[in-house]
């Protein structure tokens, strides 16, 4: 590449790792950006790979991430490529590249990665207990933090297809919410708002009956009227003569 087609081209890469998480549509435009001026570079094809991942793209992903491996030789994507095949509804080919010796490279992170996918298929193919055991299985040095905490919730999430909600709930009792929502790149700070309908309906009937009291007391007001007494009980001289004359005029057309 040209010093200045590699500077466009790291522009893009820097914008899609930026964006990946919050805009990933863009991420993943700027990645084809890239590809479209470096499609040979395996750093770029890395980029194509995971923002076509990130947003549902599961065959693109698949086929940019085996081009990646190609590349460089790492299989370090395996946990995302068994969760690809999972998109594209082939649990067991996931299971599948779980086996093959490629997984055994993988580090610590990539291994449990790569057994909360393999679980996760294996739900899809209604094996629960099959897939507690791949949980169960990964080594408490491997799951540390973030990743313990997921695991954790795979582990509940596994337990409620399974119909078994007491235990599911059992298992995140002790965790802070707000910690897992961390782990798994959700929040809890989100704005809520509630309507209470119960007290919008106290509010409309309060309004309802305010109305149909000032409408009882312009009835009562009329009716005195209509009998020639009145509620007021202090009569106000008129200022002047025309004060007065206009207060006649007025009396007389009520009177009419």
């Amino acid at each position: 590449m040209s010093k200045e087609n590699a500077t466009v081209v790291g522009r893009h890469l820097v914008m899609a790792g930026k964006l990946i998480d919050t805009d990933p549509e863009l991420a993943y435009e700027h990645a084809q950006a890239a590809v479209r001026r470096a499609g040979r570079v395996d750093v770029v094809r890395e980029a194509a790979g995971l923002t076509a991942y990130q947003t549902g793209r599961y065959a693109e992903a698949l086929r940019e991430l085996r081009t990646v491996r190609r590349l460089n030789g790492s299989s370090e994507h395996l946990p995302i490529m068994a969760d690809c095949e999972r998109g594209l509804e082939r649990p067991e080919r996931a299971i599948a590249l779980a086996a093959t010796e490629e997984a055994s490279t993988l580090d610590a992170t990539g291994r449990t990665e790569l057994a909360l996918v393999v679980s996760g298929a294996r739900v899809d193919l209604g094996e629960f207990e099959a897939a507690l055991a791949v949980l169960d299985q990964i080594p408490a040095a491997d799951a540390t933090g973030d990743l313990a905490l997921r695991v954790l919730q795979a582990k509940a999430s596994v337990l409620e297809a399974a119909g078994r909600t007491e235990e599911a709930a059992a298992i995140l009792a002790d965790v802070d919410p707000r910690a897992l929502a961390a782990a798994l790149g959700t929040s809890l700070d989100e704005d809520v708002v509630v309507y209470d309908l119960t007290e919008d309906a106290v509010e409309i009937d309060d309004e309802a009956d305010a109305d149909d009291e000032a409408d009882s007391d312009d009835q009562d007001d009329s009716d005195d009227e209509a009998d020639g007494t009145s509620t007021t009980t202090t009569a106000v001289e008129p200022a002047d003569e025309t004060d007065a004359a206009a207060s006649g005029t007025e009396n007389d057309e009520e009177t009419k």
